[in-house]
């Protein structure tokens, strides 16, 4: 049994949480899979999954299993792009995580570019709004947007967004602009369900003005938020960069701009083992390059 295999199929399962999607993912049959889960299974004496007819799902030796089998298999591909890649054309897998709208504006068209210049590099993207393990996940790079908690990983400032609130021009000839943030009050506001501040909205020189706003709209994405301010519906507190393009066309004016809080920085973390690689070194440098030009500034 080759064990680097079996285990890329166990996490593919784990992942999937099937076998047939497994397969199609790994781009093998699922008789294969089943094969390799189960020499892996016979090799360690152990059950790893349930399975049923309906779903599939890991035993408590299979969740054990699954960190461990990532971290393997991140240090395996680590090793081979170092080997295989030399220590300066990017190639293999490039796994980066970031904020969904971020990524979409600012780390889609990195990744478009390096994929066009380096043809033995391919890339993964986990667009999540909530921050994930890095190093148990194999995450090459993250980008990360607000104040770090310490940690052993690698950290690069690339830059900084600000708040900003944001209101469509037919509001506020309706219900006139706040001047000050206790304004606020008599305001309809849209604030998130599960996003940044919800509806405690820092203001001032260290952001220590918290105003609670009562929302008249609750929404979980940042595209609908921008959308409910852009309709009309009231102000919203979004960031810099996903406020940008309204503000620009005229869709959106920020208000309150003198009581905003300090700028929150834009960051790149990743494990100090993946300094080496290539295709990270090459990321980074293009995130900084999108920096400079003021991208989201």
């Amino acid at each position: 049994m080759d064990r680097f295999e079996a285990l890329t199929a166990f996490v593919a399962v784990a992942d999937q949480r099937g076998f047939a999607a497994a397969a199609r993912t790994l781009g093998i049959s699922p008789p294969a899979i089943t094969r390799a889960i189960a020499a892996l299974e016979r090799h360690l004496d152990v059950p790893l999954f349930h399975r049923s007819t309906r779903a599939v799902s890991l035993t408590d030796e299979g969740a054990a299993l699954l960190d461990r089998a990532r971290r393997i298999l991140a240090d395996l591909r680590e090793t081979e792009q170092v080997v295989t890649g030399g220590r300066s054309v990017p190639r293999g897998q490039l796994y980066v995580t970031a904020p969904v709208m971020f990524g979409r504006l600012h780390v889609l068209p990195v990744i478009d570019a390096l994929l066009a210049r380096h043809d033995g590099l391919s890339a993964r993207m986990m667009l999540l709004d909530r921050n994930v393990r890095i190093v148990e996940e194999g995450i090459d790079v993250a980008v990360r947007i607000g104040a770090l908690a310490d940690s052993a990983l690698r950290v690069i400032a690339i830059g900084s967004v600000r708040q900003t609130i944001v209101a469509s021009p037919a509001y506020l000839a309706e219900h006139g602009a706040p001047a000050a943030p206790a304004d606020l009050a008599r305001h309809r506001c849209i604030t998130g369900s599960g996003v940044r501040v919800g509806a405690a909205w820092p203001f001032g020189a260290k952001g220590e003005t918290v105003v609670e706003v009562s929302p008249r709209l609750s929404v979980n994405t940042i595209d609908a938020t921008i959308a409910a301010a852009e309709a009309g519906l009231g102000l919203a507190n979004v960031l810099s960069y996903q406020s940008r393009e309204a503000i620009v066309a005229g869709r959106l004016i920020a208000v309150l701009t003198d009581h905003a809080p300090p700028p929150m920085p834009v960051s790149l973390l990743y494990d100090s083992g993946r300094a080496a690689m290539p295709a990270v070194r090459a990321f980074i440098e293009a995130m900084r390059e999108r920096a400079r030009q003021g991208a989201w500034g």
